[in-house]
């Protein structure tokens, strides 16, 4: 199930909702659904999950020399958690 998560986004606009509004921003498989993301980030973090919204970014064109292609697709997730709790990254 770890693997279905990415990574976490650390942006200067994603660290901001971080502090201001509890928003937790992370990259996911494209193939979950709201349903399976809340219930990942319930079951491997322990924390209650109050709004997220979900978007999947423009692909973007690589170029290595002559070959080209383009950047893996994924999901991004925006989790704004319940008041109080927060996601230790250091405990997974």
């Amino acid at each position: 199930m770890v693997d279905l998560i990415k990574y976490p986004v650390i942006t200067e606009k994603s660290y901001i909702a971080l502090f201001k509004n509890k928003q937790y921003t992370f990259d996911v498989d494209l193939r979950l659904t709201k349903p399976q993301i809340k219930a990942l980030f319930k079951q491997l973090f322990n924390v209650e999950i109050i709004g997220m919204n979900t978007h999947r970014p423009p692909r973007k064109k690589v170029r290595v020399g002559l070959a080209q292609g383009y950047k893996a697709r994924y999901k991004r997730v925006i989790i704004t958690l319940k008041e109080g709790q927060s996601i230790n990254f250091d405990s997974n």
